[in-house]
């Protein structure tokens, strides 16, 4: 990969991929929009060479702003012009540039913009990302495609014609300067300190429809007051933290930033729902959507409705191996534009979404008491358990397994989805069907959940003593079938496709204790797997212990630290009373997210703490990415104790009393039951006020 900064600034699913300058001229670059390229190549140049970086950095998610210098080129002289260069994202790109004499002498020169787009699929140019694709294998990615110039109204289009794609990518210059093909040139004669401007709007379109000039300069106008508008509803809309733990405070307001950049639309109501992450993913992911609402029902409700609508919507109703559908099963990804194409539109391969639904729904209920909203998700609820029963369970021993059928799907489809997850302490590979442990959790969590709702809302006695009976047994099975007694007792990662426990020792044991499945006697043993030096590596827990043969710290599954696994790790560990190690997996994941710029990246590598002075950044980390960036939510939720007592309407704290290190701090606004609430931490004592 080419060296120098990469920004990436995105508003829902579009985003831009740059360099320092703001140019895009690299493999894995460009200007995306429903997963489709649609531009590959801007390149800025000044008497024919690149401008010189002053500085750059983004300004809002949405926004960045990259200062220049020219050249010493073709007559120029030292520091005779300066180049600001302003981009903004909405529905497209659009580019401000400003141009300054600094001098007190006459200067003249040539300013040129070179564009080009190949139309490439989304999943092809990830291919060539050094870091989660395989360039060296990768197939070539497509040409550039010709550039039409309209001089009656400055602008250029370039127009995908290939495999019936009708996507065209539209460019208004003002003014709108001479062009040669791909590349547009100005002749700049500027008298001492006098200013140039020149704006560049990046319109795009996948069927092929192409607006007036002024239409689309009148259309940014817009995009920039609606994506303003909506940044400031959404601020004003979630918690606000005042903390004296600094870590805490500034990894809690880059979440906010955050997970507003990935909003996105999807489904017929329009709702807002996070995208999984930045810049392959940036699409609706069951799993990974389900748990960052999980995460942030402390900013309130809309999100995890949204998304539960959406993926209601988007549930499977046909039994089709050709994306690993099942009726009742909840999507795993959704992809559009030219990746829906030439891979897939929905793909259904995880064995966890769907339990998982189950719960956001029963969370939500919780946080609110709204009846009518679960009534209304009855129908897909019922097929999703119908899914766990009738497809999840491949061999009806009451355990819920996956196995790949789409020649073109995931072999791994548990939350540790890459290829070599799933490993024997010898480091020997488990063969499909696995039964994932966290997996029986989140069913039998699942159930125990429905259970409650079928006897409160749906008033459905008969379903209610079902689930509860499927959920007793799920639990014998579970504390027959995982648990070893070997060092000191854990569970096991899996079992494999002829039952025979995968039993390396993972991070995944510590969803049971979320899930609740763990009996009274088992949680010190857990507890103590968990927190010892095999798993716990100071800066968090382990995706998997040093001790099996299979451990790497820089292994995507296999050692690394997952902030959202921890984040779900100390839910559990709070949830059994087990305060110490819930605080100290906080305060440590909020310290390492203070070397990641307090913006959690997905992973980070798993080398022991007393081996590095900061956390080791782990290469193909997505950022931002949305259960990273719900983690510090989660983990200032579970630190306060906050939970919502739905019989009494109240919101409650079981936290005991805070450490010192937890300092002062006031959340507002917290919204449960349709009325707002604010914390205060003060003395170590948690505070609960209803505000009227």
């Amino acid at each position: 990969m080419p060296d120098g900064v990469r920004f990436g600034i995105l508003e829902g699913s579009t985003f831009c991929i740059c360099d320092e300058r703001g140019d895009i001229d690299f493999p894995t670059g460009g200007l995306f929009a429903d997963d489709t390229r649609f531009l590959s190549l801007l390149r800025l140049t000044v008497n024919g060479q690149r401008p010189l970086v002053l500085s750059s950095d983004k300004v809002e998610y949405f926004s960045a702003a990259f200062y220049m210098r020219n050249p010493l080129a073709d007559g120029l002289q030292q520091d005779q012009i300066s180049i600001a260069r302003n981009r903004f994202i909405g529905d497209g790109m659009q580019d401000h540039f400003t141009i300054e004499n600094q001098t007190l002498e006459p200067v003249s020169f040539e300013l040129a913009l070179e564009f080009g787009t190949d139309f490439a699929d989304i999943f092809a140019v990830k291919e060539h990302d050094f870091a989660l694709g395989d360039p060296m294998r990768a197939k070539p990615l497509p040409p550039l495609v010709p550039v039409r110039y309209d001089s009656d109204n400055g602008q250029l289009l370039l127009e995908d014609n290939g495999n019936g794609s009708a996507a065209r990518t539209q460019i208004v210059l003002s003014p709108p300067g001479e062009s040669d093909g791909s590349t547009v040139r100005y002749r700049i004669e500027l008298k001492p300190r006098e200013r140039w401007k020149l704006r560049v709007d990046v319109a795009t379109s996948l069927d092929g429809e192409v607006a007036m000039p002024k239409h689309v300069e009148r259309r940014f106008g817009d995009e920039r007051d609606r994506v303003m508008d909506s940044v400031s509803a959404w601020r004003l809309r979630v918690p606000q933290l005042h903390a004296g733990w600094y870590d805490l405070e500034h990894a809690f307001e880059h979440s906010v930033s955050d997970l507003a950049a990935l909003r996105m639309r999807e489904g017929t109501a329009g709702g807002r729902l996070p995208a999984a992450g930045m810049p392959w993913f940036m699409t609706v992911f069951g799993r990974d959507t389900i748990i960052t609402c999980l995460q942030t029902l402390l900013f309130g409700s809309e999100l995890a409705r949204s998304a539960l609508e959406a993926l209601a919507e988007l549930q499977a109703t046909e039994d089709n191996p050709k994306i690993d559908a099942e009726p009742g099963k909840i999507v795993h990804e959704v992809r559009h534009g030219k990746a829906a194409q030439n891979w897939f539109e929905c793909y259904f391969g995880t064995v966890d979404a769907t339990p998982l639904y189950l719960i956001l729904l029963s969370e939500v209920w919780r946080w609110t008491d709204d009846a009518a909203f679960v009534r209304g998700l009855r129908e897909p609820a019922m097929n999703a358990l119908r899914w766990i029963d009738e497809y999840g369970d491949l061999d009806g021993d009451g355990l819920v397994e996956y196995l790949r059928r789409s020649d073109r799907g995931i072999q791994n489809q548990s939350w540790k989805d890459s290829y070599d997850s799933q490993r024997f302490s010898d480091g020997r590979f488990a063969e499909a069907p696995i039964a994932a442990v966290e997996v029986q959790g989140y069913v039998y969590d699942a159930k125990r959940r429905m259970a409650e709702l079928a006897r409160n809302v749906w008033r459905d006695r008969e379903l209610a003593e079902r689930l509860d009976r499927d959920a007793d047994e799920l639990y014998r099975r579970i504390n027959e079938q995982f648990w070893t007694e070997r060092n000191g007792g854990y569970y096991v990662l899996a079992l494999d496709r002829d039952k025979q426990q995968v039993d390396a020792a993972c991070s995944n044991m510590g969803h049971l204790l979320w899930s609740g499945v763990v009996p009274p006697e088992r949680v010190d043993a857990v507890v103590d797997a968990l927190m010892g030096p095999g798993l716990w590596s100071g800066w968090g827990v382990r995706t998997m212990s040093a001790n099996e043969a299979a451990y790497n710290p820089l292994s995507y599954h296999n050692g690394t630290v997952w902030p959202h696994d921890n984040s779900l790790i100390a839910w559990g560990l709070a949830a059994y009373g087990r305060w110490p190690e819930t605080q100290r997996i906080v305060r440590r994941i909020l310290d390492a997210a203070a070397y990641f710029q307090y913006e959690l990246p997905e992973v980070f590598a798993g080398f022991p703490r007393a081996d590095t002075p900061f956390p080791i950044a782990y290469p193909t980390a997505a950022r931002p990415q949305a259960w990273a960036a719900g983690t510090p939510v989660l983990l200032l939720q579970v630190l306060l104790g906050l939970r919502p007592d739905r019989e009494k309407q109240i919101l409650q704290t079981t936290a005991p009393e805070l450490p010192s290190w937890a300092r002062r701090l006031r959340l507002t606004g917290i919204r449960a039951f349709d009325r707002s609430w604010d914390v205060r931490l003060e003395d170590g004592r948690v505070g609960i006020e209803e505000i009227r």
